[in-house]
């Protein structure tokens, strides 16, 4: 083969190791080097002139003294006293072989670092016929994924996994929301493609329509070779819970308001849209007869949300006004919720079972419904914008379930009145092992399992991200066509759910760095290991540039 300043030889297949149609060893030239996740090929003759290349991937690297026996002869060696020559050499795992002809290469054949058009044809991208950045590789090398297998034709659904604050798995999801909708990737339908991204938390994702001010040179070039501007995100709207004991609708934020915008449920769209089941999300709940309660009373709640004038936030239930949460609370503290029953067999301590924990509901999720004239038109449009963020750091963990169930409930219900994979929709959620645990039931569970099964027919995509996948729902995490793995836990790391990850491939994701990633995905036979640029957007206050915060309104005041 040719040695060329794009495909430069690094050494030959060695022949004193086997080498078969799927790996074999190579030994690096003096002088040249190869590290892991090189991308090679190489070139074998067969009888008939027909000529066979093999794509591969170093996934072990290694060198050693040749003709020494004992693990001393190194000091011997290094004081000069015992010649011996040092084997520098790679394992390469073959990703590819062309034309599918499953023959060894020969020992001796060429082995070249591939460039350009060959790095390509290594890793699939010249069989994609739609493709988004996702990455580069450590020389530089754009990585791409097949979009069909995120948009729903042929697969959907992302699971990022890694140790909490040092796996960047928001990041990286976010990053790649970024590939899609500032690409030309999704075609015409990026238009009117939707993101839902839930901020788990801190405020990080409070700020990804201003520029990040930390950005440099470097940086802006590898958006540049990932064929991205760098810069915020275009269309965003912003959503966070509204402050407890104010009639007024006010965003819980810290370090943002401006921009803002509260969100509340009235008493009667609660009601009108059977949201009760989402107050319930325990595991626990799913036992003995609760979910039988929760039945009876969203159907009497509906009946009475569907009276009077639709126009009020509150509702009137068998003569009671209900104004708040509390007031729920209180009538079904009462005969009421016997009467709601209707006659069905429910024991005493089922009952009390369900009033104990809507008493503890009151108390965590309470203020995010309300009765007051204000509440009215405080829900969460999610199609607004072509991205929507919703603050959910600051709630009550059963709340955020409670968000969480509502906003997806209500998104799958309008994807299927619609009808059709168009227009798309991409979720990001961390914390995915909280909302969809492996053990126990919730209504939360049900539509995030309804999601992972049915949203590609439907054209939702689920960017699911957790600590641990071994925790998730196995369906869910099944289901996701991009499986991707920051930095984990060396227990973590041997569980089945990694799978795609060979030997080495485990150990190195005990190691990573922010900002790499491990991703397989379903047409390279192997993982990659990739990193992507520093986010272009601001994820925190203080790296909002002046010229984005916009102008000081106390600066002539001379303070």
């Amino acid at each position: 083969m040719p040695d060329s300043p794009s495909s430069p030889v690094v050494g030959l297949v060695l022949g004193s190791q086997d080498a078969t149609p799927l790996e074999f060893w190579v030994g690096v030239r003096e002088g040249e080097h190869v590290q892991l996740d090189d991308l090679v090929v190489t070139r074998t003759t067969l009888s008939d002139g027909q000529s066979v290349t093999f794509y591969g991937i170093v996934d072990i690297v290694r060198k050693r003294f040749e003709g020494s026996q004992f693990d001393t002869d190194a000091f011997r060696v290094a004081d000069g006293t015992l010649p011996a020559d040092v084997s520098y050499a790679a394992h390469v795992q073959v990703t590819r072989v062309e034309p599918e002809v499953f023959v060894p290469p020969g020992p001796g054949e060429a082995v070249s670092v591939v460039r350009d058009e060959e790095f390509r044809r290594a890793l699939y991208f010249d069989r994609m016929e739609r493709t988004v950045a996702i990455g580069l590789t450590r020389t530089g090398e754009p990585i791409h994924a097949n979009l069909e297998f995120l948009d729903g034709t042929r697969g959907a659904h992302a699971s990022i996994s890694g140790v909490s604050g040092v796996a960047t798995k928001t990041s990286y999801a976010t990053f790649i929301l970024y590939s899609l909708f500032h690409s030309d990737a999704l075609g015409l339908d990026a238009a009117n493609a939707k993101a839902l991204i839930f901020n788990v938390k801190g405020e990080d994702l409070l700020w990804l329509d201003k520029p990040n001010s930390k950005l440099n040179d470097e940086t802006r070039a590898e958006y540049q070779r990932l064929g991205l501007p760098d810069g915020p995100f275009q269309s965003v709207a912003f959503f966070a819970p509204t402050r407890k004991g104010s009639d007024t609708p006010m965003p819980d934020t810290g370090s943002r308001q401006e921009g803002v915008h509260p969100y509340v449920w009235t008493v009667r769209e609660f009601c009108r849209e059977r949201l009760l089941r989402f107050v319930f999300v325990d595991g626990e709940d799913a036992r003995a007869q609760i979910p039988l309660v929760i039945s009876r009373v969203e159907q009497a709640l509906e009946r009475a949300a569907r009276d009077g004038d639709q126009s009020d936030a509150s509702v009137v239930i068998d003569g009671t006004p209900v104004a708040s949460f509390s007031d729920l609370v209180d009538l079904l503290d009462s005969t009421a919720l016997d009467n709601m029953m209707g006659g069905a067999p429910v024991a005493g301590g089922t009952l009390d079972a369900f009033r104990r924990r809507l008493h503890g509901a009151a108390e965590r999720m309470g203020h995010l419904v309300s009765g007051h004239s204000q509440a009215r038109n405080r829900t969460i449009d999610w199609s607004a914008q072509q991205v929507t963020v919703v603050d959910i750091h600051s709630l009550h963990a059963s709340a955020q379930l409670f968000v969480v169930g509502v906003l997806l409930k209500r998104m799958m219900d309008q994807k299927e009145r619609q009808g059709g994979s168009r227009p798309l929709v991409f979720v990001v959620l961390d914390e995915l092992n909280k909302y969809a645990p492996r053990e126990g039931w919730s209504p939360l569970h049900s539509v995030l399992l309804d999601i992972a099964e049915r949203g590609r027919s439907l054209g939702v995509s689920l960017f699911g991200a957790q600590q641990t996948a071994s925790e998730v729902e196995r369906r869910i995490v099944g289901n996701a066509a991009l499986k991707v793995v920051g930095r984990l836990d060396a227990a973590e790391a041997e569980r089945s759910e990694y799978g795609f990850l060979t030997r080495v491939g485990r150990v190195r994701a005990t190691l990573l760095r922010p900002g790499s990633m491990i991703v397989a995905q379903p047409e390279i036979p192997m993982a990659i290991l990739l990193r992507f640029p520093f986010p272009s957007w601001a994820t925190r206050k203080d790296e909002v540039s002046t010229s984005a915060a916009g102008p000081d309104p106390f600066a002539r005041m001379n303070l």
